[in-house]
């Protein structure tokens, strides 16, 4: 099959424009293909077994499973992460918190729910003399957070742990992050469909009935865990900034921040302990 080809395949799953790009990553990550080489028509000149290698590929994309998952990688900050299914695939969004979190610096920091890893890596490789700690009550998911910090070379404390249950502590931290499920299961039915068909349950969905439930007990670790100045990070359902930033406050939290991501929504909220 040529390129065309290719994307038309993809057309009932994804628009046009998606379809290309999906498509032209597939070739360049897999097989090497350069934009150059598929406009000049070398995808009609793979061998047999990558022909082979690409049809199963397609099969799994024609399904809707993320091109993440079928390629094991995901782009993130300008590194490849390793991703699978049981982990989140990094986002867009996510990056620009890391961007924000580097700007500002810290020594000690602490990722809450680290998932493929992509927060607490990039952090520790961006941010000189940084010392990243990385929890998570996945094992799947702190095994490939671990394989993604040895691959790219990135010193990361890795400890399994509930962030419904921290202990108490206080005075450690110089910065705090925390990307936590925070979707309600009412608003599944304005998801796409490869997204809850393939990621994992319990990092996208919170009770219908208590949508702040990771933000509170985060937050009330955070009050006591930062040392003073200290920072507090959060990714954010943008329908829950002002009820976030009000429990904020009501926990002495200062100087509160809602920021809006590039597509110009409220994502994050940075907060600071004095």
């Amino acid at each position: 099959m040529n390129y065309e080809q290719l994307c038309q395949r993809l057309s009932n799953v994804y628009d046009t424009g998606e379809a290309k790009a999906i498509v032209r990553w597939v070739l360049d990550v897999r097989f090497g293909l350069s934009t150059a080489d598929i406009y000049c028509g070398k995808v009609t000149q793979l061998s047999p077994n990558d022909q082979a290698e690409l049809e199963k590929i397609m099969q799994r994309l024609e399904k809707a499973e993320p091109v993440q998952y079928v390629l094991g990688v995901a782009d993130f900050c300008g590194r490849q992460f390793h991703v699978a299914l049981g982990v989140l695939i990094p986002r867009p969004e996510t990056a620009e918190l890391c961007h924000l979190i580097a700007n500002d610096g810290g020594a000690n920091i602490l990722d809450i729910g680290t998932g493929s890893g992509c927060i607490a890596i990039t952090l520790a490789l961006d941010i000189a003399d940084s010392k990243v700690t990385a929890w998570d009550i996945s094992d799947d998911a702190l095994a490939i957070a671990q394989q993604n910090a040895k691959t790219l070379g990135a010193d990361v404390s890795f400890e399994k742990k509930d962030a419904l249950n921290i202990s108490q502590t206080s005075n450690i931290w110089d910065v705090i992050v925390s990307n936590p499920p925070y979707i309600c299961r009412k608003e599944a039915d304005e998801m796409e469909e490869n997204v809850l068909r393939y990621e994992p349950y319990t990092a996208l969905f919170v009770p219908d009935d208590d949508p702040l439930l990771f933000y509170r007990h985060i937050m009330n670790y955070a009050i006591s865990a930062l040392r003073q100045d200290g920072r507090l990070y959060f990714e954010i359902n943008p329908v829950y900034a002002d009820s976030i930033v009000e429990q904020l406050q009501q926990l002495g939290f200062v100087d509160i921040l809602k920021i809006d991501d590039q597509f110009g929504k409220t994502r994050f909220i940075k907060a600071f302990k004095r």
